[in-house]
């Protein structure tokens, strides 16, 4: 099956992104709200995707680059975000819809299963890891990790989980720094990698595409 022939006979399955019925309006500007990223220094290592998703019934989807590494690879969707001081944690969920023969493959180590994880990102972040910048990106901890196949999935983690740092330390080890991302949050999202490098990209030896049914702060 062509890649083309397959995204159109999967478009017209998509849940709901909310509860509540969206205007076509409200769809687009959900959408656009999210960015396929990270755009660092004005180079987006999205490489080979759109800088949002597409509408898809109530929510949006994008198409997971590939077969090769060179055709490109998914890395981090984010969005804006306030103060998460008073939050819990994150509920999300989504589809995976794939071709038998497709493998989720993290293209910089591609021995590992490709997986999903949560983040949040303090704003002002500069993307360096230097000195207290080492705690202002934060992922879902190891234990919550998802390897990515088909279906439909759901994840709920919440805050007093142990988070990882993007230097490797943990909510544990480094509680207030951890309080003070919430406090100063920025961007939240999900990163598409490995276990060993969680926003590092992922493609596709087939086509397949990810659909977000649900993206909700507790």
């Amino acid at each position: 099956m062509k890649r083309r022939d397959f995204l159109i006979g999967s478009a017209g399955g998509a849940l709901a992104l909310a509860s509540a019925p969206l205007s076509a309006a409200q769809r687009r500007a959900e959408a656009t709200a999210w960015e396929i990223g990270p755009i660092i220094r004005r180079r987006n290592y999205s490489v080979g995707m759109p800088l949002h998703p597409q509408i898809d019934g109530q929510g949006w989807n994008f198409d997971f680059p590939g077969p090769r590494q060179r055709d490109g690879h998914v890395h981090y969707v984010t969005r804006a975000t306030g103060s998460l001081r008073d939050a819990r944690g994150i509920r999300l969920r989504y589809r995976v819809d794939a071709q038998r023969q497709a493998r989720f493959v993290p293209q910089e180590n591609p021995d590992l299963p490709g997986a999903i994880s949560l983040y949040i990102q303090r704003a002002g972040d500069d993307w360096l890891a230097r000195g207290d910048g080492a705690f202002a990106r934060w992922y879902s901890p190891n234990s919550r990790l998802q390897e990515i196949t088909p279906g439909e999935h759901e994840l709920t983690v919440m805050f007093d989980e142990n988070w990882i740092s993007v230097m490797g330390s943990n909510r544990e080890r480094h509680p207030r720094e951890f309080v003070e991302t919430l406090v100063r949050a920025g961007r939240i999202g999900l990163t598409f990698g490995s276990r060993q490098s969680r926003g590092h990209g992922v493609y596709s030896t087939a086509p397949a595409r990810f659909t977000l049914l649900e993206f909700a702060v507790l």
